[in-house]
């Protein structure tokens, strides 16, 4: 049998286990944004493509547990707070967040920028940590943001962590959007990118998915050597110079995700070792 059809196999095999309505009730979860923080039943029927009736169950019973609650005075529903102790549990089970915390504070206190960190999931990163400036207006990134992981310093870092095959078989079938000239538009262009990033160890974007804001991600490795997330501090270019980038910014960057590789468990010398050895 192929590997298409083994894949094939497997999904079908995992089908038969899926909860349909489970999995109604999380899309309906999912629905809701910054954007779209009230929604009616009858917006999340569109949404949906289901039924009025089946919303109304799955709005009921995730009212009743805590994850949905009734807008006052209006038809609408919003986010319930069982889904802000769920994300807020799950932040504070990744010993990740409190190892960066302290290092994401000192890089933003050495840059003067905004220090985040972020995770990918599937073609999305997310921020996990967030560090805001001093010194600079807020910006609209909070822990939970996702943005394209092809546009931002983070996602291409994390990008690096595949190998190609793995890249052209994540985006198979999508258009990737450019963001401004310098956001990668295909496949093959975002496969050079990622590899001259590789190459680096880090990666530099001036303005490639937001126009005037620059930054600098640096990866964040476990014991194991495998990339688990990745840092970055950003800057509108009239806050920090330009030239400084490629230069005591990227210093700082690499220096702090070295420090929060450490903590972790990475040893790059360990690990040499044991190749040398293998």
């Amino acid at each position: 049998m192929s590997s298409e059809a083994d894949e094939k196999a497997a999904a079908a095999d995992t089908e038969r286990y899926v909860v349909p309505g489970l999995e109604r009730g999380l899309r309906l979860l999912e629905c809701f944004s910054r954007d779209r923080r009230e929604m009616t039943l009858a917006d999340l029927g569109r949404e949906l493509a289901l039924p009025r009736s089946t919303v109304f169950r799955l709005a009921v019973t995730l009212e009743r547990m805590g994850y949905l609650q009734r807008v006052v005075g209006g038809k609408s529903y919003a986010l319930g707070s069982r889904i802000l102790t769920l994300g807020f549990e799950y932040l504070a089970s990744m010993d990740l967040v409190e190892v960066a915390r302290p290092h994401l504070t000192a890089l933003r206190d050495a840059t003067g920028a905004a220090a985040h960190m972020a995770i990918r999931e599937g073609r999305e990163i997310v921020y996990i940590a967030r560090v805001a400036s001093q010194a600079q207006l807020a910006s609209n990134v909070h822990v939970g943001t996702r943005f394209q992981a092809h546009a931002t310093s983070m996602g291409r870092v994390l990008l690096g962590a595949l190998n190609d095959s793995d890249i052209v078989n994540l985006y198979a079938g999508v258009a990737l959007e450019r963001f401004t000239e310098f956001t990668p538009g295909t496949v093959p262009e975002l496969l050079d990118i990622v590899e001259q990033d590789r190459n680096r160890g880090y990666v530099v974007s001036r303005f490639a998915f937001e126009r005037g804001v620059a930054s600098v991600a640096a990866p964040v490795r476990d014991a194991s050597g495998r990339i688990v997330a990745a840092i970055n501090i950003s800057s509108p270019g009239s806050y920090i110079p330009l030239d400084e980038l490629d230069g005591v910014i990227k210093d700082r960057v690499l220096e702090s995700a070295r420090e929060i590789s450490a903590w972790l468990g990475f040893r790059p010398a360990a690990l040499e070792q044991r190749a040398a050895g293998s």
